[in-house]
């Protein structure tokens, strides 16, 4: 008997009995659907933040800061409440920060080009000419011209620029009394931050309030991988801001921070971030960043994954379970072939070929339904929760990795195989001939 012809017999074998057949099938389906699914899903994310990567640039851009205050975020961050012993070394994050000595420090490390103290400021609203209403909003600094920034209308600000400028999101625009993008564009705003000293001495919270007039230089489209929310700002306004609110401080407080950031060599960032390591410092670039919002959609994929692992497990016990009453079944015509002379590895290849079937069946509905799903749940989500998000496929299938899961699902379901077509195999043919 030819390969090709057991391969039809082991596919014509599994359709005597439908039911049992298809309840195996069906479970095989549930685990290669999950595993598929979330494999498209995972590639659809990762191919989005590439993408963002990619468009977003800041090559040699890089964020430092204390590594005992990245320390701490981290361990704010994972929920992490242990107890641990004092570290003299190791102060609480109001007194780890980078001063204007460490700041030199810094660039003496070979391969940095440029380094600027990152005081955040806070803003209490934004208004304009063109209304009577004050609105709450974050603004944060775009630190560096080499990284990108998706326009709906103007340009990105300008990071050296002596201007006070800001870009703004859409959101704001009809909000601060604009009918169009365009038509905020070069307009002035005005900025509110308290006073931090002044507010000490004064009831009213109001009455310690400042302003900062700015350029809006143009409207941010949305994206993943952004630097903050609200509004981008220069560093010319965001100094203002911090300037503003630290007015009657103590010098020492003032130009004390906790980030700095700045422009190395894009070649030397692996041997920059030893450097530092080295002086107490923890760098991030923009694929660090990329990297963190992989991994937190990962860790979720992980789970789905187990899921159909477990959907699977479920699913070979089920294989072994039809092949051996398939065995039972088919015993005295097993005695027969081995009677007109087909071997023991041919009975054993046939019934391994059943199970391997069920895998690829299994496999292959998987496959066809959850592109079906897949392709529908990518129309519904650009017109519900993607829709400020028209490039992000959130389901992309792979052939190549379904392919591999087909194959491995395959494996599995052949190995499940192995037992039943042993027993097959070795059946007596004079007593599976009498076998009632």
């Amino acid at each position: 008997m030819k390969f090709s012809d057991l391969i039809i017999t082991a596919n014509h074998n599994l359709f005597r009995n439908k039911t049992r057949t298809f309840l195996t099938i069906l479970a095989i389906f549930i685990g290669s659907f999950t595993i598929i699914l979330s494999n498209a899903i995972n590639t659809g994310v990762n191919d989005f933040i590439d993408k963002q990567v990619e468009g977003i640039g800041g090559d040699g851009y890089i964020e430092v800061m204390p590594k005992n205050v990245s320390d701490q975020l981290e361990s704010i961050m994972s929920g992490d409440s242990s107890v641990r012993e004092y570290d003299p070394n190791k102060g609480s994050l109001e007194t780890s920060y980078i001063t204007a000595q460490d700041l030199e420090t810094i660039r003496a490390v070979d391969g940095v080009e440029k380094m600027n103290a990152y005081h955040m400021a806070s803003t209490e609203y934004i208004t304009s000419s063109k209304t009577s209403k004050n609105y709450n909003i974050t603004v944060s600094l775009s630190p560096d011209n080499s990284l990108n920034v998706d326009m709906s209308a103007g340009r990105k600000v300008d990071a050296d620029s002596s201007k006070k400028e800001i870009m703004l999101t859409e959101d704001y625009v009809k909000a601060l009394g604009y009918e169009s993008n365009e038509a905020i564009l070069g307009q002035t705003v005005t900025l509110a931050v308290k006073q931090n000293a002044k507010c000490l001495m004064v009831a009213n919270p109001t009455d310690c309030l400042a302003t900062v007039d700015a350029t809006v230089t143009g409207i941010q489209a949305p994206g993943v991988l952004s630097f903050g929310g609200g509004a981008r700002v220069n560093l010319a306004l965001n100094n203002a801001l911090y300037d503003l609110a630290m007015e009657g401080m103590p010098k020492s407080t003032a130009d004390r921070t906790y980030f700095a950031i700045g422009r190395v060599d894009p070649e030397k960032v692996e041997q920059i971030r030893t450097e530092l390591d080295k002086l107490g410092y923890t760098i991030t670039t923009v694929d660090d960043t990329a990297g963190m919002i992989r991994t937190f959609f990962d860790v979720i994929l992980v789970v789905f994954n187990i899921f159909g692992g477990i959907a699977l497990l479920a699913a070979a016990i089920g294989i072994i379970n039809t092949l051996f009453m398939s065995v039972a079944e088919r015993t005295r015509e097993i005695g027969l072939m081995k009677a007109m002379g087909m071997s023991d590895r041919k009975i054993f290849t046939a019934f391994s070929l059943e199970a391997i079937l069920l895998g690829f069946w299994g496999s292959v509905i998987g496959i066809l339904i959850s592109m079906l799903i897949g392709y529908g749940v990518n129309s519904l989500a650009h017109e519900t929760f993607l829709t400020e998000f028209p490039t992000f496929q959130l389901v992309i299938f792979n052939p190549i990795n379904m392919l591999i899961i087909t194959g491995v699902i395959m494996l599995i379901a052949f190995i499940a195989g192995t037992a039943p077509a042993y027993r097959a195999s070795k059946q007596n043919p004079i007593d599976s001939l009498r076998y009632e």
